[in-house]
């Protein structure tokens, strides 16, 4: 038992470690290959941990913070909604896997990022065609996941449950959801990553607010350190996501 927390001490001083060679690198490429009163000193850690300061005081980031975040969990959910049924019967039957894993696949491959011309088109600009986006974005890790988790339960779960004369409603509820449920979350990890990705492109789809937004209304004003504040927050807030992800995760495995 003590060698647990010593090792899990290790590694998050190791990690320390990467993320502060990661910033002296950056403190290098800046001072070693810029001028001290050209622009690269806008980029520099220096310039963009005071600018992130004063942009952690004022209301108007937690605004975008906000809007964003909620774009996250919609897309997220329409995800859910989607990908999780569809995944159960493409794990259930096999006849319809083979019908639409070449089709899925094909679709899986194309950037989500190349359909905004046409959503814009289709939809015009507003939160709709971000939603579908994201949506399309997030679906697949859900989907194959949950068909993975599908084809790999064990057999006797399910001659048990038709041995005991449970309903399909039953079986699903009590044998198969159970089940799945960490390639679900697998999924849903993998999702969030993609999604905080693709986030910031599809806010600059014409909306007023978000962190895509954001970033494109400090590149007009010129505000490069705050653009580089952005772009360190937006770093940060999807680290914290993709941790919250994983201790999900974790805590259920150990449920």
């Amino acid at each position: 038992m003590s060698g647990k927390p010593s090792s899990s001490l290790l590694q998050g001083g190791l990690g320390v470690a990467g993320l502060l060679c990661l910033g002296l690198l950056w403190w290098l490429g800046v001072h070693l290959f810029g001028s001290p009163d050209g622009l690269s000193a806008r980029f520099s850690p220096e310039a963009t941990l005071a600018s992130l300061v004063e942009l952690l005081g004022r209301a108007e980031l937690y605004e975008h913070l906000l809007v964003s975040l909620k774009r996250i969990l919609v897309g997220l959910l329409l995800a859910l909604l989607i990908g999780v049924p569809l995944g159960l019967l493409i794990g259930s039957y096999r006849p319809l896997e083979a019908a639409t894993t070449p089709a899925f696949q094909f679709l899986r491959m194309i950037s989500p990022l190349s359909w905004m011309p046409v959503v814009v088109m289709l939809m015009g600009v507003g939160d709709q065609p971000i939603y579908f986006l994201l949506a399309f974005a997030a679906v697949w890790p859900i989907l194959l996941n949950t068909a993975a988790g599908v084809r790999q339960l064990d057999p006797r779960w399910l001659q048990l449950s038709r041995s005991l004369s449970a309903t399909r409603w039953e079986t699903l509820r009590q044998v198969i959801l159970p089940g799945v449920l960490g390639h679900v979350l697998t999924g849903v990890r993998l999702s969030i990553g993609i999604l905080w990705i693709v986030l910031v492109p599809c806010e600059m789809l014409g909306v007023s607010a978000g962190l895509g937004y954001f970033i494109l209304d400090t590149r007009d004003r010129l505000a490069y350190s705050e653009l580089m504040a952005m772009v360190l927050l937006i770093g940060v807030l999807g680290f914290a996501l993709d941790a919250l992800a994983r201790g999900l995760h974790r805590r259920w495995a150990h449920a």
